[in-house]
């Protein structure tokens, strides 16, 4: 069995117990997750997230690029104009972890192969030290002039080996 096969046949379970209680479109915590794409980070398991719960980013690292910025400032425009309230915000939860795949990308020599290979430029997304990579993050998301100052923001680190998550910044809003 391939593994298509093996999450349709999981999908077919999860449907066979499925209720759609007319979930909302804006998620019942009003809160975003911004988190790596590694498969041993999943909010659903590490924060007991549900169906409905979050609006969860995904990306290599968990970090605030120029992608994760747009998201971030196209989902806020969407909370105002679906309350009818330009200064309705929500919580950015932005959470990396231990072991990261992204520490890999501080490496000159791998950053230079993805360079040559793929064509593109990792070192934005280089974790060296967690912790002033979420403050780093947390700036840049401070210094967009595209997020709304009434995002409340706080960053965490996920420890894989123990499943304890750490504050690293406080919550606080951006403005």
């Amino acid at each position: 069995m391939t593994a298509t096969n093996e999450l349709i046949v999981r999908n077919q379970k999860f449907q066979s117990g499925f209720s759609f209680s007319e979930m909302p479109i804006l998620p019942r915590l009003r809160t975003v997750i911004l988190t790596c794409a590694d498969a041993r980070v999943d909010p659903a398991h590490v924060l007991g997230v549900d169906l409905g719960d979050a609006v969860v980013i995904r990306n290599n690292g968990g970090r605030v690029t120029g992608e994760a910025l747009t998201e971030i400032a196209t989902l806020a425009f969407m909370v105002s104009r679906l309350t009818g309230n330009p200064k309705a915000g929500f919580e950015l939860f932005i959470m990396q972890h231990t072991q990261c795949g992204a520490e890999r990308f501080a490496d000159p020599a791998f950053q230079q192969a993805i360079g040559t290979e793929l064509g593109i430029d990792v070192t934005g997304s280089a974790i060296t030290d967690h912790d002033a990579s979420l403050r780093a993050d947390i700036e840049r998301l401070r210094s967009s002039e595209i997020v709304p100052r009434q995002v409340v923001v706080s960053g965490w680190l996920y420890d894989v080996s123990t499943g304890a998550v750490r504050e690293v910044v406080p919550a606080g809003r951006l403005g």
